[in-house]
């Protein structure tokens, strides 16, 4: 790893009170309904587990993981599915739950895939969304923060799998 430091960009009382915001403004949209969390892994555990007890309905989930791959390291658009959902999703209220939102390719790839499973609604949750890097178009109906292109770390987002237990989310500065 380059020698470098963190910051704090939201600290874990902000990040706590941004989450509890999120969960009761899902929890009005939903009412009177079960959701269905599809987590994102692996960054999108830590949002998962915090938002999911912050929404006041009947709530399940279940896990993706997913990866976009090439000879690059930035995405090739191209999404293999590492691990795929245990259970249907067919006439479920689906939340899909991510950590943050970059270039858009994955995400789009993701949604189209989930949509064609027939769920009775499909919508897009995530902590951080950088809409700056966007390439692909992808609606999001609920985000934490929207950031500028730096980048973050912690609340389940990594540097080459340090950092993602910080409680509060971080930026990293390269020395």
């Amino acid at each position: 790893m380059e020698k470098h430091h963190v910051e704090v960009l939201y600290d874990e009382k902000t990040v706590a009170d941004r989450i509890r915001e999120m969960g009761e403004q899902i929890t009005k949209d939903y009412a009177g309904k079960d959701i269905h969390l599809v987590c994102v892994l692996k960054g999108g555990s830590f949002f998962m587990v915090e938002l999911a007890k912050r929404i006041d309905l009947n709530v399940s989930i279940d896990f993706m993981s997913v990866s976009s791959y090439g000879g690059d390291t930035k995405s090739s658009g191209v999404v293999k599915i590492v691990k795929d959902l245990d259970d249907s999703i067919a006439g479920k209220h689906v939340l899909v739950v991510e950590d943050i939102i970059d270039s858009g390719r994955t995400l789009s790839y993701l949604l189209q895939m989930l949509k064609d499973r027939n769920p009775a609604s499909l919508k897009l949750c995530t902590l951080l969304d950088k809409p700056s890097r966007r390439v692909v178009d992808v609606d999001v109906d609920y985000t934490g923060y929207e950031i500028p292109d730096t980048f973050v770390v912690g609340y389940g987002l990594d540097y080459d799998q340090v950092y993602r237990n910080l409680p509060y989310i971080g930026h990293v500065v390269f020395d």
